[in-house]
Order: C-alpha cells, then structure tokens, then sequence
C-alpha cells in the first residue's frame, strides 16, 4: 500500500503530504498486525498440553517477547556506538543472541531455516542451554536495578513450557515479525500486552491479582497527580498498572529536559510483587510502555519489618491494589503492630509506613473494610484518621473487578496531618458491569471533575471527623442524599444472624411438632 502511493505520486505534488500519507496508512496496519500474531501465538499454545490457561499463555509469549526486545534494544545501542565510532559490548554471548539461535538471517533479511533450529534440537537449547545461561545473570550483574539483572530474574523464575519444539519453532517466527523499533510498534505492542492481561484477570478467581481496570488506575493517578522528581511505589505491583500509568501521565507534561526523561526512566517507579509470573508480566509490561530496566523486586513486601523502615526508604506516592482475602503466616504478622491475617490490612500498615511526610496514598481495599468491628479493622481506621488526612473514599460498584467477587473502595489520603473531613463518591455507572461491560474513563470522568473540589451531588457529599464514632471509627458508605442507608456488615454480624435464624427456625420445627 505505502509502494504504491508513492509509486504513482503526481509529479507536480508535494512530497509531505504523501509521506505523512504513507505513514499513516502503515500506521494504520501496524495494530492488525500485531493483534493477528498474538492471536496466532496463542492459537499455537492450546496445542501444547503444558499450556492450559492464559495465565500460561501470557507466560510462554512473555519470555519470548523479553528475548525479542533485549535483540532489537542491543542492536540499537550497537548502532549508536558505531555511528560514534565506539565498541558496543553486548549483553549476550553471541550464541545466545536471538539472531543467532531463535531467527538467523539470510542475505534477503529473511529466517535462514537451514541455520535456525527446530524439533528436539530447539526445545533441548532452550531448556537446557538458553535458560541457565540467562539465569546465570542473576550472579553476574553489578546491581539489581540493571537489564542484566532483571534477565537472570526472569529466567530464573519460569521455564519453558513449550515441549514441541516445532510449536516453538512457529512461535518464535511470529515473534520475529513484532518489531520494537518505532515508538508507535511499541505503543500498540503494549496494548496488545494489556490486553492479554486484561485476559488473564478474567480467566478466573485470581484476575483481581493480575489485573486492576485500568480506567480506575488512570483515575487514581489523577487524583494523586504525581510531579517530576517525584516517586511512585506500589509493594504489590501485580502487572505494574498503576506504575506505567504513572508513568504515560508523567512523561505527557510539556517541556520535559533530558534529564526529566531520565529521571522517569531510571529514579520515579518502584515496585515489588511476591509471586513469580505476576513479576515477569509486570517487568515486561513496563518495558514495552518504554522502562528499560525497571525498579521490580522479586519479594514478599509483608517479610519486611515496619519497624526497619528508614525515612530514606520512603516514598512521595503509594498506589496500590494489594490483595486481599489471603492470610498471612504468624511470623509475617510479628512485623506490623497491628496484627492480623488479612493481608490488605498488613499492606494498608506498609503503605502508611512508607509514605514520607507529606506523601500521597491511593490504595484499593474491601468495602467491608469500613465497617468491620473486629479489633484490627479498627485499631487499623484508627490509624488512618490519625495518622493521615483520609480526604477522599471513592465507593466502586460490584464487578468492577472481574472475577473477585467483592465490592471495593479506593481510600485516598495524604500522611501527617490528621483527618478532618472525608469527601465520599459513590461510583454509579448505570448499568451493571460485566466482562463485555466493563467499567471505562467515562464512567469516572464525574468523579475526577468533582474530586478536586470536593464537590457535593446526588452521588458525593462529605462528612466532619467530629461526627465520626470515636469508638468504631465507622467509615460506612451512607449517601444522604438516597432514601436509604447503605451498610457494610462485618462477617460476625452475618454469622450471628445466621445462628438467630437458625434458632428461631429450631423453635418453628418444635412447636409443629408438638402439634402433629
């Protein structure tokens, strides 16, 4: 298509138009591209009996995709060295490069199949070569925050489960048609790349650990409105969502320097994740948005003592979706002064802990967390009110997140001084969200208008930490502006119903018993 245009370009017209035209229209194919050969990839994996979820499948694309980008961001230094006639040192051995084993070229830039493995003879170099090569990085970098470190990370964290090595001999030729080069490709690579996550959180019941919507997080970064020098941490960073959209907010301000773009790259985004794929899929989700050699650990955050905590260990903004529901050893719980197995109630501790004074905080949690009336939930309420000044509490619908089966609020407050007022918005989209009606910007647009005014409508108003009970610390959710009263019971409340129900039930049965 872009041949022919300039192909049969008029004599007497301007070149730029025809150019901007060409672009354009390979622009516009650049996402059909891409989006075929992801669907080509996956169509692969359901072949293979070592792939069953698209938690594998992400997985399986994810080590590949890495492989991919660290060949082409290697070729680029290797030709800004050469254009400043400098030696490029490579990262990789060269039989470890992807132009040498995964895609060898001919003379006509073409897959040289005579050269490029396949069969047994692939899938044995990768499992038993390629892989504890790149492992063996882990030992050898300088530092953790280097490319060379993250490579020994990732490989030492999954394996490859692709047995065929014809099936991977296909993959690896899709692989190779994805280019990285232009920031468009990488653009449109990384909403594939979201969109594959995305997939995972609705694949099941652990969604809500892989994914957040990502039109929350865009509204939360909103909120939080994070600056230039600033940094962002997350210590449950899942798919790194609220890292890379701190960072697309961040790197959209105008007249940013050189050493802004810097600062973005290397000393603005943190974050930590536990479990292994989460970590992969979050340090190649932050490559392909354009972090390099992103600031992921590979750690449980809850092992770390609170009390270890130093004020050069603390951040400017803390954004977070942690997860809940799981329960905690009892040698984790020693590390938090109020103890619980909750784990997002351990998280909420961290994240008060590791704020810096002054620092802003934007964290998910369960709703239910605004009411319980166990000891933690309100030793822990307690804390926040104290501690920081709780400002906002956005109230999300159910199936905001797809698969996890509770309703949510976002708290957002500002540590060191005490709270004052809560402004509270109660999210209402009109329609019950879904998989194929999933939550967007639009439905949050009212919310982020209001918020930075702390504005009262049908859907927002704000309550005085005076009228606060200074016993409970109750948070619930009451819209005074609806007719009724919405209340978040605590789980004991529930169950002591249940038993009264059950009583009374009992005394039914015995008095129709006495009749017959």
């Amino acid at each position: 298509m872009v041949y022919k245009v300039a192909k049969h370009r008029r004599r007497d017209t301007c070149p730029i138009p025809t150019l901007k035209m060409s672009v354009t229209l390979f622009a516009d194919k650049i996402p059909n591209m891409f989006e075929q050969t992801f669907r080509n990839i996956d169509d692969i994996l359901r072949k293979e009996a070592g792939c069953t979820t698209e938690l594998d499948y992400t997985e399986q694309t994810s080590w590949l995709l890495f492989l991919k980008y660290l060949d082409a961001l290697e070729q680029d230094r290797a030709t800004e060295a050469a254009l400043d006639k400098k030696k490029y040192d490579f990262i990789l051995d060269k039989p470890y490069r992807w132009e040498e084993w995964a895609a060898p070229k001919g003379k006509d830039g073409q897959v040289d199949h005579n050269k490029a493995k396949t069969g047994d003879d692939l899938r044995d170099f990768v499992s038993g070569k390629l892989f504890p090569y790149l492992h063996g990085f882990k030992q050898r970098a300088s530092g953790p925050n280097t490319i060379e470190y993250k490579v020994g990370e990732i490989f030492g964290e999954i394996k490859n489960k692709i047995q065929s090595g014809y099936n991977l001999r296909e993959i690896i030729d899709s692989i190779d048609e994805l280019k990285f080069r232009s920031q468009t490709e990488k653009h449109e690579l990384s909403h594939l790349y979201e969109a594959k996550i995305r997939n995972m959180g609705n694949a099941g019941r652990n969604g809500g650990e892989y994914y957040t919507p990502r039109p929350l997080i865009r509204a939360m970064v909103q909120v939080a409105k994070p600056q230039i020098g600033e940094r962002i941490y997350d210590g449950a960073c899942g798919s790194a969502g609220f890292l890379c959209e701190s960072f697309e907010y961040m790197k959209a301000k105008k007249d940013l320097t050189t050493k802004d773009h810097e600062k973005l790259q290397k000393r603005t985004f943190y974050g930590k994740e536990k479990k292994s794929l989460a970590y992969v899929i979050a340090i190649m989700n932050m490559i392909l948005h354009g972090i390099e050699a992103p600031n992921i650990i590979h750690t449980n955050t809850l092992t770390e003592n609170l009390a270890d905590i130093q004020e050069r260990d603390r951040y400017e903004i803390v954004m977070a979706n942690p997860p809940f529901g799981g329960q905690e050893r009892k040698e984790v719980q020693q590390n938090f002064p109020i103890r619980t197995g909750e784990t997002a109630f351990l998280f909420l501790q961290h994240f008060i802990k590791i704020l810096k004074a002054g620092g802003r905080g934007g964290v998910v949690i369960k709703n239910t967390f605004l009411s319980n009336t166990d000891n933690a939930s309100v030793s822990l309420r307690k804390l926040l009110l104290e501690s920081c000044n709780l400002h906002t509490v956005l109230d999300c619908p159910g199936g905001t997140f797809q698969g996890a089966g509770v309703k949510t609020v976002v708290l957002f407050f500002e540590k060191g001084t005490k709270t004052r007022k809560i402004w509270y918005y109660q999210l209402d989209p009109g329609r019950n969200l879904g998989k194929t009606n999933a939550l967007n910007d639009e439905d949050l647009a009212d919310f982020v208008n209001l918020q930075g005014e702390f504005a009262d409508s049908s859907k927002s108003w704000s309550v005085d930490a005076k009228d606060i009970d200074p016993e409970t610390f109750d948070l619930s959710v009451k819209n005074p502006t609806r007719g009724e009263v919405v209340t978040h019971r605590s789980p004991r409340d529930i169950i002591e119903e249940i038993a009264r129900l059950d009583a009374e039930s009992a005394g039914v049965l015995e008095s129709i018993k006495e009749l017959i």
